[in-house]
């Protein structure tokens, strides 16, 4: 528990739990980081290599992504020690039993994550009637489809093109990551005139730099294919994506992609974090030495949590985007006006946006 405990500070973490089912082979952790602003929500990740201390910072993030966004809840992570792409029997068998261990954490609302879809969602909800992020047939946003996240992270863009040389019109696009969150950034920025001129996914990385046919390549995606096997693009390795020429670089995988170790591999001049905490914080204090202005993950990839929120208090699909475009472009600005005010990094302008607003909730409660 030492390994968790590092991170322990006056926010949290509120909760820890173990879970462990040997008859299904099940190993899962719940960290609950803080619920000052009302129960904690937080998506389920499943994952073979996930970790306590990765599911401490996941929720951490989402603590202060929430408070970022001004939503009713505190924050809070969830993983399974598993292959996603298990059978689909054996996963459900799997993500019920997780749902049966943690039926008791009221303070908890599941939704999805890496590795878990709305499918998955339904499940939880059968077993514990508490998730976002459900299939539309049982009254859910289905995020996914609509692409709430990549929404997002088209709106921070926007804010950002005041703040940078970067104009989305015309800017060369790279997505590390091209699945849930990394296409539906690419469909809403070539829509917004940008060019995707890289893409990669487990298999590799494609180049072109007269630009990717984005729809084609989410319909690859969707047939369960990979990036590199679109025609026309140049094949490289999954680890080229970083030195790729771009104005606008989107890591929408897995966290720490970015260290010191090729940081200054990015040509890029603007960073969306798609994914949560893609870049180590060494990394990210190089990036604004070299004038890469870098949107942090809680306030850029926000999209998502907004949607599951509006989703969990009865909203509808039009108002969950609605939402969205107010909090995501609000909360970016206020925090490229902070940073440029106080000449301070992006991230340390975000931390103390969303610090300040966890500790005055938690000044309401008793404990």
């Amino acid at each position: 528990m030492s390994e968790l405990f590092q991170f322990a500070d006056n926010i949290g973490p509120a909760k820890v739990m173990g879970i462990y089912e040997p008859k299904l082979h099940l190993r899962g952790i719940l960290v609950v980081d803080n619920v000052a602003a009302g129960p904690a929500i937080g998506g389920c990740r499943m994952a073979p290599d996930v970790t306590l201390q990765e599911c401490a910072r996941l929720a951490r993030a989402m603590t202060m992504k929430n408070a970022a966004a001004g939503l009713p809840h505190g924050g809070a992570k969830s993983v399974i020690m598993a292959d996603p792409k298990m059978p689909t029997e054996r996963k459900e068998q799997v993500i019920r039993a997780f749902a049966h261990a943690i039926r008791d954490v009221a303070d908890y609302i599941v939704g999805p994550d890496m590795g878990l879809n709305e499918r998955a969602m339904a499940w939880m909800h059968d077993e514990i009637g508490r998730a976002a992020g459900l299939p539309r047939e049982i009254g859910g946003i289905p995020l996914d489809e609509i692409g709430a996240t990549g929404f997002g992270l088209a709106i921070a863009a926007e804010v950002a093109q005041d703040f940078c040389e970067v104009k989305i019109a015309g800017a060369r696009v790279a997505v590390q990551g091209f699945g849930a969150v990394g296409k539906h950034a690419a469909r809403f920025l070539a829509a917004r005139g940008a060019v995707l001129v890289a893409a990669s996914d487990s298999s590799g990385t494609i180049v072109n730099s007269n630009g990717l046919d984005v729809e084609a390549l989410i319909a690859l995606k969707n047939r369960g294919r990979s990036v590199v096997e679109l025609p026309a693009a140049e094949r490289r390795d999954r680890e080229a994506i970083v030195g790729v020429g771009c104005d606008i670089w989107i890591p929408a995988a897995r966290p720490d992609v970015i260290t010191m170790v090729n940081v200054d591999l990015l040509r890029a001049k603007l960073v969306l974090q798609g994914a949560n905490i893609p870049v180590s914080p060494e990394a990210e204090e190089r990036m604004h030495q070299r004038g890469i202005l870098s949107i942090p993950d809680f306030i850029a990839n926000a999209g998502g949590v907004i949607c599951a929120s509006v989703e969990y208090h009865g909203g509808t699909q039009s108002t969950a985007l609605e939402t969205i475009e107010e909090k995501i472009r609000n909360n970016t600005r206020e925090v490229l006006d902070a940073m440029r005010l106080q000449r301070v990094t992006p991230r340390r302008a975000a931390v103390d946006l969303a610090r300040e607003r966890v500790l005055v909730a938690m000044s309401y409660r008793r404990f």
